[in-house]
């Protein structure tokens, strides 16, 4: 396995986990269990039973909360803290065999790749999620899904065009990430001014309620 094919695996990797981290995880561990791919060195023990069981529970518990709205979001904020640092892991480890500089490099560029396509793809739940039915939720999650398992299993087997598709994906997410943050930042403005509009609304059916018990209590006395 040449250096740029190790490179486009380890960016290939990286993307995938900012997505769906067991997806990756598991793919690699069948692909290399069952003799599909040569996993790198440092990348091998992804191929133990132990490991492919625990990846494996974990994406049937995500493939599920992954496609309810509101849990999708909750979920996608939590793993903002685990999908990083393990695509920077896994990054690393895949170009393991070429050096301790490659390795830095590889977890600063893959944790990066990673981070943006995590960003992405909880941005964009965020807006898909404000539709009143829910098939558009999990059509996404579906395509996420096929698209991190066909795109490990491609980075092994065609590396010249997963490189050509990250290539495109990094110019998608640099023209798409500012808007899509213009996008949510208007949507939680509405929201904002939708409960403000209802707080004094409120208020003032309760001091209509008080004027009226008022009289009522006068005449009593």
């Amino acid at each position: 396995m040449g250096i740029v094919e190790t490179l486009v695996i380890s960016m290939g990797v990286a993307w995938g986990c900012g997505i769906n981290l067991y997806a990756a995880v598991a793919t690699l561990g069948i692909l290399g269990a069952s003799g599909n791919i040569v996993l790198p060195g440092e990348l091998v023990i992804l191929s133990d039973p132990l490991v492919i069981g625990a990846a494996s529970v974990m994406y049937v518990v995500e493939f599920f909360a992954d496609k309810v709205p509101g849990v999708d979001t909750g979920w996608d904020a939590i793993h903002s803290f685990i999908r990083i640092p393990a695509a920077a892991v896994l990054a690393a480890g895949a170009v393991g065999d070429i050096g301790p500089a490659a390795e830095i490099a590889a977890a600063l560029a893959g944790g990066t790749l990673a981070a943006g396509s995590h960003c992405l793809k909880s941005g964009s739940r965020v807006l898909i999620n404000t539709s009143p039915e829910p098939f558009s939720n999990i059509g996404v999650s579906l395509a996420e899904d096929v698209a991190v398992i066909g795109g490990v299993w491609a980075a092994f087997h065609y590396p010249e065009v997963v490189a050509g598709l990250l290539i495109a994906f990094v110019i998608l997410l640099v023209w798409l990430l500012p808007k899509l943050w213009h996008a949510i930042r208007l949507l939680y403005a509405r929201l904002a001014r939708l409960f403000g509009r209802q707080a004094p609304a409120e208020a003032e059916a309760e001091a209509a309620m008080t004027a009226l018990a008022a009289p009522e209590a006068g005449d009593k006395a």
